[in-house]
């Protein structure tokens, strides 16, 4: 293992983003405002950092409907950073190119794919991604792939923080990772 923790460090990611009760605005789209980032130590199999990066949107507005959901501002998120920056701080700070990571289902990962390709910045992270909702049913053979607070409560772990804010469910998906970890149902790493 080098410094950046490749094979032993998990950087576990979760997003918010721009969203609507409706339909979406003319002229906007869904964007990243907030990225969540827990990193586990699978090795010690503990949650090792947890970090907060907000992203100021470019193309679209934080609603009443996103506040009330997420708890964000758009007067919070304006004092963010680009989304450009906010890929290069993942890739240079958080080695997210070099680390596995794992977000809960795909959205997370085809939402960073989107904006990427939208605004031609380079993708920040690298090819091995774990889809830890996938994970988690296979584990518990469940048919239905479960919330994130419904495995949560599957699992006996409770909920810390509030619910569609990326720094605590990146936290709590981390939780689960070493749930599944501890029963030794996590996937290997590649």
């Amino acid at each position: 293992m080098d410094s950046t923790g490749v094979g032993r460090l998990l950087n576990v990611v979760d997003v918010e983003a721009t969203c609507w009760a409706g339909d979406q605005p003319p002229d906007e789209v869904s964007e990243i405002i907030e990225i969540g980032l827990t990193v586990v130590d699978l090795a010690a199999a503990e949650r090792v950092a947890r970090h907060r990066i907000l992203v100021r949107p470019a193309r679209s507005a934080v609603s009443q409907f996103c506040t009330e959901l997420t708890g964000l501002t758009q007067r919070e998120v304006d004092a963010g950073i680009s989304f450009s920056e906010a890929c290069q701080l993942l890739t240079v700070e958080h080695h997210a190119r070099r680390r596995l990571w794992a977000s809960w289902g795909d959205y997370d990962r085809h939402q960073f794919t989107r904006q990427c390709q939208a605004i031609r910045t380079p993708y920040p992270f690298g090819q091995h991604h774990t889809n830890a909702k996938a994970a988690f049913t296979q584990a518990y053979g469940l048919r239905k792939r479960p919330g994130m607070a419904r495995a949560l409560e599957i699992a006996g772990r409770r909920l810390e923080g509030r619910h569609h804010r990326g720094e605590d469910d990146a936290w709590n998906i981390a939780a689960l990772v070493l749930h599944l970890l501890e029963r030794g149902t996590w996937p290997d790493p590649p």
